[in-house]
């Protein structure tokens, strides 16, 4: 009997946690949507920079056809073995380096848009 007891008021205390946890969610909620709604009809900081140009010669489709020649030698592979933090040959290293850089290009200059 002390045991179902105890149970019992195991089962109140994670409730109780819980009930702190969600109230606790609900009041940042509820404080961070105004300064987020006051930041956006603010016209003024985060506002969209626009696309950026593409260097002199460079164009989205070929960009896009370097992109698709790294995927197809594996590259891709290469790039999550580096975000997972694991070591690199130098060529895969200056692959994945090339990668990153040409998709930084291509998202930034908006051609997937």
């Amino acid at each position: 009997m002390f045991r179902k007891g105890r149970r019992n008021w195991s089962e109140r205390k994670g409730a109780s946690v819980a009930r702190r946890m969600l109230r606790t969610l609900r009041f940042l909620t509820a404080a961070a949507a105004p300064a987020t709604l006051a930041g956006c009809s603010d016209g003024e900081g985060f506002s969209d920079p626009g696309a950026s140009s593409l260097a002199p010669g460079q164009s989205c489709g070929s960009i896009r056809q370097e992109l698709d020649t790294l995927d197809r030698k594996g590259t891709q592979a290469k790039v999550e073995a580096a975000s997972a933090g694991k070591k690199l040959a130098p060529k895969d290293k200056s692959d994945v380096d090339r990668y990153n850089s040409l998709l930084n290009q291509y998202l930034g200059a908006r051609c997937h848009v």
